[in-house]
């Protein structure tokens, strides 16, 4: 009866809708404080200074080519508080900065049904701030920040307490992390492009039943983050450039019964450092010129990794304790050099992934220097024969003759990418 009520109410707003045509920074004010709920706001090319403005009916606000709101650093621009509001085709720019209030570009508070669509941020503290929303969308958004440091640079796009949000074909630059959850559940993030942000180009926490499908991540400070979540989806992204002393593709730590398939880890740091891990399916992804393609920490157990493909990493796989309970099986190791006499591609002797040296590394990083040295051979050597530093049970008892054969990930790049 509800959603009945509901669905009648704005066929009659758009029935009996009025668009204001506005030029001017005092026309603007006018035309949303005197519009009726579901009416539409043009705002006509050109730069309106302007100070906070703050919607608490369900408008519709439309730009014709580009119209720059600024706010010239001294507060934030637009504050919505009121469900079914839509905002399109307008650049937001010049947020201040604050360390006691999050100011943004757009801020959508307790409301549902909003669509933040095909807009330019520049320069704003935080993009697009969502907080206690339900089923609104951010989708085919610019937004781009001028980084100083992680203290004073806001969020690309932050959401806190969400359910049922869509994050999609947005491309972030220039932020503290590209994209921000914390307790944000049953939501998507897809093809997003983020990058060049200072610490994550995607951070999550207590965030569960979520799913982030052809996105890309690139050259960020640490990568991806996901921390104490369960039931996540990671599908068909690429983690890609993501270099530096405490980098990695993705960090999983305190995640549990998730499941992440068919990505892409291309030159990073580490690819995936996983502590506190548990259950969680690792299947046919690609790992390649990383590091260290995975850091499994001693504290994560009853893991699946299955049909991955392992290509010219420094490091397959790097531990920090003696007994590592995951399953590794079927999957391609490009140094492994046992043989397969049944021919049913499969090799007939078990794989060891973490070397002798990664685990003195492990424990003595200042071994590193002897990387390419001929002592770092002769001791991976001895190990495969004797073995006796390296984990016991951390082995893959099928190892794939041929590398698996992965569908390309496709992905069309947002607006600015």
């Amino acid at each position: 009866m509800r959603n009945l009520t509901i669905l009648f109410f704005f066929a009659t707003n758009v029935l009996f809708a009025k668009t204001w045509r506005v030029n001017t920074v005092k026309s603007l004010y006018q035309s949303i404080k005197q519009a009726s709920a579901g009416d539409s706001i043009l705002i006509l090319k050109g730069i309106y200074k302007i100070k906070n403005i703050e919607i608490n009916k369900p408008l519709i606000l439309i730009g014709k080519g580009f119209p720059v709101l600024d706010v010239q650093f001294k507060g934030e621009i637009l504050t919505i508080k009121a469900s079914g509001t839509q905002v399109r085709g307008i650049e937001f720019q010049n947020v201040g900065e604050t360390s006691s209030i999050d100011w943004a570009g757009v801020k959508i508070l307790e409301s549902e049904n909003v669509i933040i669509e095909n807009n330019r941020f520049r320069n704003c503290y935080f993009g697009v701030y969502l907080s206690a929303c339900t089923k609104t969308k951010v989708l085919n958004n610019q937004v781009i920040g001028q980084p100083k440091d992680e203290q004073t640079t806001g969020n690309g796009i932050h959401a806190w307490k969400c359910d049922s949000i869509l994050i999609a074909n947005n491309y972030v630059q220039g932020h503290r992390d590209g994209i921000y959850f914390e307790f944000v559940t049953n939501s998507k993030v897809l093809r997003n492009y983020t990058t060049q942000n200072i610490r994550y180009g995607l951070h999550f926490m207590f965030s569960h039943n979520d799913t982030y499908e052809f996105n890309q991540f690139v050259k960020n400070g640490a990568g991806v983050a996901v921390m104490y979540t369960k039931y996540v989806t990671m599908k068909n992204n690429i983690f890609r450039d993501n270099w530096g002393g405490a980098a990695y593709g993705i960090l999983l730590k305190d995640i549990a019964d998730s499941h992440i398939e068919h990505n892409q880890f291309q030159s990073n740091t580490v690819g995936i450092y996983m502590e506190g891990c548990s259950r969680t399916t690792f299947l046919q992804n690609e790992f390649s010129q990383n590091g260290i393609a995975m850091r499994i920490q001693a504290n994560c157990d009853d893991n699946s990794i299955k049909t991955n493909n392992f290509l010219a990493n420094t490091f397959d796989v790097a531990t920090n304790g003696n007994s590592v309970y995951n399953d590794l099986t079927q999957n391609y190791w490009d140094r492994y050099d046992g043989y397969d006499l049944n021919r049913d591609g499969v090799g007939d002797i078990s794989y060891r992934p973490v070397s002798l040296f990664s685990t003195l590394i492990e424990r003595v990083p200042q071994v590193m220097m002897l990387l390419r040295s001929f002592t770092a051979t002769l001791l991976d050597k001895i190990e495969k024969i004797i073995p006796s530093l390296t984990p016991e049970n951390l082995k893959d008892d099928k190892p794939l003759m041929k590398p698996i054969k992965l569908d390309p990930i496709k992905v069309d790049l947002p607006i600015g990418a």
